[in-house]
């Protein structure tokens, strides 16, 4: 299989206010996003993972990493929704996105926010079984699987399970795109080994809030 990476590309111009430069209405969401992000966070910080949401230009590196013609994505651990209004701008429909969130009040949040995606609350180790459900898998298997879970927070049973579930629904160049806030890929490598899993570092942004990285995880 030939390797492809689109490391660090940069996302096509869209219209409307720069990424680092939200419209009033954008700056209004954004607060009301930090706000419910935090108090989940103070429910149950390990499994928040993180005291603040992600930011815009992590957003624009884990979308980078999409393939070409990419059309169909599973997002979990979708938080706010900072992926998912950047999937959607990318040119994501919304009938080729499914978002599953564990955290009943953020999988209502996200419903609010995005009314025309199909937002699932359940675990990120059915989404093989949710994709089929929801008819993500009609036409052919994912194009990718974009994570924002705390994958550093997980045992290796947890994780393997996920991206087992996972990589039997993505297509043979598809993609599971990670961020993680420690030094190095957060899927350790006898876990790699174990599901035939191959790791790519595409980049960080130190201006993310705590500092990210992004790793893609495709088949050997």
């Amino acid at each position: 299989m030939r390797a492809v990476w689109y490391n660090n590309a940069p996302m096509k111009p869209t219209s409307g206010p720069p990424l680092d430069q939200p419209s009033a209405g954008e700056a209004a969401r954004d607060l009301h996003s930090i706000r419910t992000f935090l108090r989940q966070w103070l429910r149950d910080p390990v499994k928040t993972a993180s005291v603040t949401p992600s930011g815009r230009r992590l957003a624009r590196l884990m979308i980078a990493q999409l393939p070409e013609r990419c059309s169909r994505v599973v997002e979990i651990g979708a938080g706010t929704g900072v992926f998912t209004r950047a999937l959607l701008d990318h040119g994501i429909a919304p009938s080729g996105l499914l978002v599953i969130e564990i955290n009943p009040d953020l999988a209502d949040f996200l419903r609010r926010r995005f009314p025309a995606v199909t937002v699932v609350c359940a675990d990120a180790r059915h989404l093989d079984a949710l994709a089929a459900e929801h008819g993500l898998l009609r036409e052919g298997k994912l194009d990718a699987v974009v994570s924002g879970l705390g994958m550093l927070s997980m045992n290796s049973a947890l994780r393997t399970g996920i991206l087992r579930a996972a990589f039997s629904v993505l297509s043979d160049e598809g993609r599971f795109i990670q961020f993680t806030y420690g030094p190095s890929s957060p899927v350790k490598a006898r876990e790699r080994d174990a599901l035939g899993l191959r790791v790519q570092r595409a980049g960080a942004t130190l201006r993310n809030l705590p500092p990210a990285s992004v790793y893609v995880y495709q088949r050997r």
